[in-house]
């Protein structure tokens, strides 16, 4: 039996000790990763980058959470209640989700971009 190289036997260790059950895959950082906003501000997601996300409606904080995952430009979110959407980005800053026109905001306190 080969012994493991440095990366192979730090990888395997950080699988062993993981406390997640989340897949590796889904901690990777895409470029959707980041505050999105409709242009009233009224909704507001924000898509971490290990995979989860955290939407605000309104007043309402954390309205929903759960997970994502992005496959090119489109993306599929499951709520941590069982509820299923999805959205397009049809470019790196405009998502297009449930009807509504998100934008990306680069800090939480910053105006939305204009169309």
């Amino acid at each position: 039996m080969r012994p493991l190289s440095a990366s192979a036997a730090a990888l395997a260790m950080a699988l062993a000790t993981s406390t997640t059950a989340e897949p590796i895959a889904a901690r990777v950082t895409h470029p959707y990763a980041g505050m999105w906003v409709t242009d009233d501000g009224r909704v507001r997601h924000e898509l971490l980058p290990d995979g989860r996300y955290d939407e605000a409606r309104g007043e309402r904080e954390s309205a929903y959470r759960g997970r994502y995952e992005v496959t090119g430009s489109h993306i599929e979110y499951w709520d941590d209640t069982g509820f299923t959407a999805d959205g397009d980005f049809v470019d790196l800053d405009t998502l297009h989700h449930g009807g509504m026109v998100l934008r990306r905001r680069l800090w939480p306190s910053a105006p939305t971009p204009s169309p």
